[in-house]
C-alpha cells in the first residue's frame, strides 16, 4: 500500500522538518505519533528516539505504516490500532508527542498533556482545528505557540520555472505536564 493510498496523504517533508524541530526529540526519548497515517513521521522520529508508539484508528493506516517501517528497517516503533483516548490511559509517560490526526482531539488532549513530559506538536490544516486545539491548550495551561507554514515548490514552466504552493499547515505547540 503506497503512502498516497490513505486519506490526507503523508506529511509534506518541509512541514515534517518544522514539526520535528518543534518537538525537539532527544536521543533516548519515548514519543507518540497520534494519527500516524502512512508512518512517515513515526519513521523519522524513530531515527532520533529510543521508542515510538504509533497510533491510528484506521486498520489500513496501521497496515501501511507497519509495512513502511519494515521496508525502512525500523524496529523501534510499536503500533496501536484504535483511538488515542483508549490508548493514553494505560500508556507509559512519553517525552514528546506528535498529533497528525486531530479528530476528536478534545477527548484525548487532557490525557495527552498529563502523559507527555515535554512537548506536544499538533499539525492542523483546518482553521477550525487550529481554534479548537489552541483553545483547549490554553484551557489546560499548556499552549506554547503556533506557526502557520506555507511552502511553495518549484515546477518547470517553459524555459524557466514557477512556484506552486502546497496547502498551508498550522503547527501548534504545547508543553506536557507529566512529572519527569
Amino acid at each position: 500500500m503506497g503512502e498516497k493510498a490513505l486519506a490526507g496523504g503523508p506529511t509534506q517533508d518541509e512541514i515534517m522538518a518544522v514539526s520535528l524541530f518543534k518537538l525537539g526529540i532527544r536521543p533516548g526519548d519515548l514519543v507518540f505519533d497520534i494519527g500516524c497515517g502512512t508512518g512517515k513521521v513515526a519513521i523519522a522520529m524513530a531515527g532520533r528516539a529510543k521508542k515510538v508508539w504509533a497510533i491510528d484508528r484506521r486498520p489500513e493506516a496501521i497496515a501501511c505504516a507497519t509495512a513502511a517501517a519494515e521496508k525502512a528497517g525500523v524496529t523501534n516503533i510499536e503500533f496501536f490500532c484504535g483511538e488515542a483516548a483508549d490508548f493514553l490511559p494505560t500508556a507509559p509517560a512519553a517525552d514528546c508527542a506528535f498529533v497528525g490526526g486531530s479528530r476528536e482531539i478534545e477527548s484525548f488532549l487532557p490525557a495527552l498533556a498529563r502523559t507527555v513530559k515535554r512537548t506536544i506538536v499538533v499539525n492542523a490544516v483546518l482553521v477550525s482545528t487550529l481554534a479548537t486545539v489552541t483553545d483547549a491548550m490554553q484551557t489546560l495551561g499548556i499552549f506554547s505557540g503556533a506557526v502557520q507554514v506555507q511552502v511553495s515548490r518549484s515546477h518547470p514552466l517553459g524555459k524557466s520555472f514557477m512556484f506552486v504552493p502546497i496547502d498551508p499547515v498550522y503547527i501548534i505547540v504545547g508543553r506536557g505536564t507529566a512529572c519527569s
